[in-house]
């Protein structure tokens, strides 16, 4: 993945979205440190990321929460 600073990705956005469309990861970075704070990824994986899928349990197995559902901090760290 190529990262680029912020004020790269807005000089040559559009040649960043050509190299996006062809598959392309693209980082940005932003402050001092140059931390990647977000990815520029093709839409299809995109798609890909945001469905969730339960592997080999998909189809026979359904999760529900209730509304009223909670845990306590206790029960959450000593599970």
């Amino acid at each position: 993945m190529k990262s680029l600073a912020l004020a790269e990705v807005k000089t040559h956005l559009s040649s960043l979205l050509k190299e996006v469309e062809l598959g392309e990861e693209i980082g940005i970075t932003f402050g001092r440190k140059r931390e990647t704070i977000a990815v520029i990824v093709p839409i299809e994986e995109y798609n890909k990321i945001k469905i969730r899928r339960l592997g080999t349990l998909e189809g026979n197995v359904s999760i529900q929460f209730k509304g009223d559902w909670t845990i306590s901090d206790e029960e959450f760290l000593n599970s």
